[in-house]
């Protein structure tokens, strides 16, 4: 109480109109009023022995209180009348900083136009190719296809890539119908699917007449169900609700009524799908049943395995002969094709390469049959050889499994160009010949079967 009362008592003569106020009593007014900046300028110039020139009245500032908007207001714009002047140093090297940096963006900019047209003359170009490459096989090729396919013009023009508006006619006719399946077989089978999945959604039992069991053909169409929602995701398209969902649903429950010894297999819906992108629904059927019946492609549905180490020991023949380094690096791992190969073969690269890429895939795929497909793997090897050498077995197994979404098909085919179907000048069809021939040598003597 002494305390506050004595402060008080001092604060008596001050000015009651004091401005400011302060718990339990007036702040006494300021002594020192606010300087004027002129007032400050003298001051600083008396204490530094600075003497400061005043800019032209035009080029001063009107309003001294702002805020810089940018880099260049902060370097080249002149402080306000009530700071001190930048140096003759100062300003110079403020100026040198700007024009650097001036130059450098415009550098940064003219590198970013040439890449655009670049980039633009690269889209330009290749639109023009694929439109004179279109009219060359809507007016010349197609019209005379048996005749055309086999030739060395047509077979480079197919190296190339098939333009998108005679993909779809182009495979159909490359990949042939000899199951002679028509579009009122199809409906006939979509129409015994339909009433499959009617009765497994009442849960109801119906006899089999096609010779497979009543509860494998339901557990295909589960099957079929879940996998239709992971077939090119990112697309949507094919999602429950999507334009080709159903479509999709079609297809492969038509499949499972007509080749009820094969069933739906994982992999299936991809291969439809990019068949449905390009064609029409009894068409993609067609081509896809014949696609199936192939050697190869049946042999992996149907998980024949004598088949399949087959194809994988033709495959490492030609790995060998190719990316020795490789070779023995996989070897030395005991890294065997199939942790890699079988989702490629399955899917046909629908689902490990871009959907664009695949597709140019599947164009020579188409032309020159199942050799491809692995001729496509042992180019996958070679683009990324470097990084494969440096990695343990998991890491070479994870990066197969999932390749990079970045990979061109510029670099792709580039690196498949330079890979050799031909060993001890045995192509590839004469090389799995004679790993067939061996193996039935090796049943009539009784011996066990050739390792891959």
């Amino acid at each position: 109480r002494n305390f506050f009362t004595k402060r008080t008592k001092e604060l008596k003569p001050a000015v009651q109109s004091a401005p400011g106020w302060k718990l339990f009593g007036k702040v006494p007014p300021r002594e020192n009023l606010p300087k004027d900046s002129k007032i400050i300028q003298q001051e600083y110039e008396a204490r530094t022995g600075r003497m400061y020139k005043p800019p032209p009245p035009s080029a001063r500032r009107k309003n001294i209180e702002f805020e810089p908007l940018s880099t260049t207001a902060l370097i080249l714009e002149d402080r306000p009348a009530n700071l001190p002047a930048k140096s003759v140093e100062e300003a110079l090297r403020h100026r040198q900083e700007y024009d650097e940096m001036v130059a450098e963006a415009k550098k940064r900019e003219i590198k970013e136009a040439h890449k655009r047209k670049k980039i633009m003359r690269e889209r330009f170009k290749q639109e023009e190719n694929i439109a004179s490459a279109m009219v060359i096989w809507v007016n010349e090729i197609l019209p005379n296809w048996e005749g055309m396919r086999a030739t060395r013009r047509v077979r480079e023009l197919w190296w190339q890539g098939l333009p998108p508006s005679v993909r779809g006619k182009v495979w159909s006719l490359a990949v042939g119908n000899e199951l002679n399946i028509t579009p009122e077989l199809y409906e006939i089978f979509l129409s015994r699917a339909k009433e499959r999945w009617k009765s497994f959604s009442e849960t109801t039992a119906e006899n089999d007449t096609e010779g497979a069991s009543v509860a494998d053909r339901e557990a295909s169409l589960e099957l079929i169900k879940l996998d239709i929602s992971r077939t090119f995701p990112s697309l949507y398209i094919f999602q429950k609700g999507g334009p080709y969902h159903d479509l999709l649903h079609s297809v492969l429950g038509a499949y499972t009524c007509y080749r009820p010894d094969v069933g739906y297999v994982q992999g299936m819906s991809f291969i439809a799908a990019v068949l449905i992108l390009n064609l029409e629904e009894a068409d993609a059927f067609i081509a896809f049943a014949n696609l199936l019946n192939k050697p190869c492609q049946l042999a992996f549905f149907r998980v024949d395995h004598s088949m399949m180490l087959k194809y994988f020991a033709a495959f490492e023949v030609f790995f060998e002969e190719n990316l020795p380094k490789l070779f023995l690096h996989f070897k030395s791992y005991s890294l065997t094709p199939d942790i890699y190969l079988i989702d490629w073969i399955f899917t046909l690269y629908s689902k490990s390469l871009p959907l664009d890429l695949a597709c140019r895939v599947w164009d020579v795929f188409c032309r020159d049959g199942e050799e491809f497909l692995f001729r496509t793997g042992l180019g996958i090897l070679r683009l990324y050889e470097d990084i494969l050498l440096q990695m343990d077995f998991i890491h070479i197994a994870q990066f197969l499994t999932k390749l990079p979404e970045d990979i061109t098909s510029e670099k792709l085919f580039s690196c498949i160009a330079a890979i050799q179907m031909q060993n001890s000048n045995k192509k590839w069809a004469q090389v799995f010949a004679s790993l067939m021939k061996d193996n039935k040598e090796g049943d009539k003597n009784h011996s066990p079967a050739p390792k891959n």
